[in-house]
Parts: structure tokens; sequence; C-alpha cells
């Protein structure tokens, strides 16, 4: 799961379907990106951090899930 995009989003007051408005993307493909299942774009990202005000390389880590480490 990419955290601080999802942290970053929530802190900018923003859902998910905003966010997908604001880049032009379907929400399912916002949800993909948010939740680490896809990579997107370069110029994606650069567009997320001029939203967010955040960095890309910290807005793309991937963290684990919870229930993936026992």
């Amino acid at each position: 799961m990419r955290k601080n995009l999802k942290e970053a989003r929530q802190k900018a007051g923003m859902t998910q379907q905003q966010m997908a408005e604001r880049l032009d993307i379907g929400l399912r493909h916002y949800k993909k990106l948010e939740s680490g299942e896809t990579l997107g774009s370069i110029p994606l990202w650069d567009d997320m951090e001029d939203i967010l005000r955040v960095n890309q390389r910290v807005l793309r880590e991937i963290h684990p899930d919870k229930e993936d480490n026992p």
C-alpha cells in the first residue's frame, strides 16, 4: 500500500474521486495507484506531486500491509 500517498491525499482534504478527477483518470485507476497495484506514469506522478506538494519519491513508497507480515 502507498500509505504516504493516501495520507497526503487525506491531508489535502481530497477523496479518491477528487484526485482521479484532478488527474483526469478513472477512479479505478487511481485506487490501483494508491493501493500499489499499478505503477503509473512519471507524468502522472509529477501531477500528484504538484497537487499534493509532496515529493513523488515519498508518494511512490510501498508499505507492506500489516496482514502480510505475521
